[in-house]
């Protein structure tokens, strides 16, 4: 196409290695929709490929369709070919953390599919509004929020939630999953360029699944019964669900939830917007972040639970010399698969084995960024925001066991736990994720020895403990809730008034000290 004498072509031939690329990371979002879904949250698999599929289809061409319009549109300004648009998909933390902190509980708590699927359309309307939002202010978060304490929460998830849990997987089927996780480690560990360009990603997955089916491990029935279902399915419009939800307590108990995975979502996407610029296309923040936000909205509206986002590794794809048809044929193809019923067969055929050394690996990227993406002396600010996210993961099995054995963590908590700091590992759990951006922001600044904004984020856990946003718990059968109200959290609020205190009484004492001599504080020697 010649755009006032400059011509940038619709599609060249290295978008379809970009296509392939993309693609496999998407359905391994939608593969993991399809495992997870009725496992976690009891969702029949009817529903998840009839109501919940059809409206992520729909997010994710929305958010395609824009960023290579936004490419197409860079590439006239600067009357460069060489553009590539912003790779977007399903958000793989939220879906793991919506699942298994909202979802999951949810369904446990009241037995119903259905009120678990329309608390995760609330979250996901929630994260939407945020991420819009967050568009427009997205620069005071950077200003008072540490790296180090929003990634080191997103690396204790990612190392837990999905790297531990799929290396568990990973063991558990040798003969499926080991072979395709050699192919991605010795890709993204080596960087060695497959034969003809391949993906390791596509690679991993056909192999696996020849495996698979070469071992008799696969049914073929089930294709068979996949295939006769393929039809149309066509997005709902899910608005009445979700004011059926609003009316209860759900959006407050899971506030803590929603609100930093939705920051993390705001943040991540704008480091991936500096990330492309240092590649060479510079986008514009505003519009970027906001259709990042309506993909969620659009998401939440039209059934799916689950929040869209920019994709970390632009620079991956212009390598490849992708532009901006790769980002087109992702949102077509996703929009015939999954709308058309296809997802199910695919389902049927590729085993979540062959795919999972692809989510490990992507844990592994967001663990290791944490300290990579951040300045060196603030790795123990990393280590220690890692610890409620490794409390939260404990508690969930403890949980997992317990209702395993028959029983609820209630019932054995009456009779007394024999793990030394259970009830801390409780207090710990709850509301983590404000609790890991909290302490490792804490240890940020008073590694840089800023005692004062130290002093003011003690004093703002200590809020928020008070009111019982975070450590608070008490039990509802197999479940642990928070308990919001007026001094719920009132020791622990005491704990970081002390933290306040000790933090603003070495600020002064600095001051005192800096105005005397000239200079700061002493700092021993190790």
């Amino acid at each position: 196409m010649e755009i006032n004498g400059f011509a940038y072509p619709w599609i060249v031939k290295r978008d379809m290695d970009g296509f392939f690329g993309l693609a496999i990371d998407n359905l391994i979002q939608f593969l993991l929709i399809a495992a997870l879904c009725p496992i976690i949250a009891g969702i029949p698999a009817e529903f998840v490929f009839t109501r919940i599929m059809p409206g992520a289809a729909l997010s994710v061409i929305v958010g395609n369709l824009f960023y290579s319009w936004q490419a197409r549109k860079l590439a006239k300004k600067e009357k460069r070919t060489d553009v590539t648009a912003l790779p977007y998909g399903i958000n793989t933390v939220s879906l793991f953390a919506y699942l298994i902190f909202i979802m999951g509980p949810v369904y446990r708590e009241t037995g119903s599919y259905e009120m678990a699927w329309k608390v995760g359309l609330l979250a996901c309307l929630g994260s939407g509004i945020i991420e819009l939002a967050g568009a427009f202010c997205v620069d005071i978060l950077r200003r008072i929020t540490p790296r180090a304490a929003l990634l080191s929460t997103l690396a204790g998830i990612a190392i837990t939630f999905i790297s531990m849990d799929f290396a568990f997987q990973t063991f558990e089927k040798p003969l499926i999953a080991m072979l395709p996780l050699a192919i991605i480690l010795v890709q993204y560990f080596s960087r060695v360029r497959f034969p003809f360009g391949m993906p390791g990603g596509a690679v991993a997955l056909a192999v696996g699944t020849v495996l698979a089916w070469a071992f008799g491990l696969m049914d073929g029935g089930a294709v068979s019964a996949a295939a006769a279902e393929v039809g149309f399915y066509r997005p709902r419009f899910a608005g009445a669900d979700l004011l059926e939800v609003l009316k209860g307590p759900y959006m407050w108990r899971y506030f803590s939830i929603i609100i930093p995975m939705a920051l993390f979502n705001v943040l991540g996407s704008l480091q991936n917007l500096e990330s492309a610029e240092a590649a060479g296309d510079r986008y514009e923040t505003r519009p970027s972040l906001a259709v990042n936000g309506i993909g969620t909205l659009i998401a939440s509206i039209f059934g799916s639970c689950f929040p869209t986002t920019i994709y970390i590794g632009h620079p991956g794809w212009k390598g490849l010399g992708a532009r901006s048809g790769y980002s087109v044929l992702n949102g077509i193809f996703f929009v015939v698969v999954v709308l058309f019923g296809m997802v199910r067969m695919i389902n049927t055929i590729i085993p979540m084995e062959a795919g999972i050394a692809i989510v490990l690996w992507i844990g592994i990227v967001i663990s290791a960024q944490a300290f990579q993406a951040t300045p060196k002396n603030h790795a123990p600010a990393v280590v220690v925001g890692l610890f409620p996210a490794f409390a939260a993961w404990g508690v969930n099995l403890l949980k997992l066991g317990y209702q395993g054995a028959g029983t609820t963590i209630s019932e054995q908590a009456e009779r007394g736990v024999p793990i030394n700091g259970f009830w801390g590992m409780l207090a710990l759990e709850r509301g983590f994720i404000f609790t890991s951006m909290i302490v490792a922001a804490i240890s940020v600044f008073l590694i840089e020895r800023d005692f004062r904004k130290a002093s003011l984020w003690s004093a703002a856990a200590a809020i928020m403990a008070f009111f019982g946003v975070v450590h608070t718990y008490e039990f509802s059968g197999n479940e642990t809730v928070s308990v919001l109200g007026w001094n719920a959290g009132g020791s622990w609020a005491f704990g970081y008034f002390c933290f306040a205190v000790i933090f603003i009484a070495f600020h002064i004492w600095e001051k005192t000290v800096r105005a005397r001599t000239g200079k700061g504080l002493e700092i021993q020697e190790h």
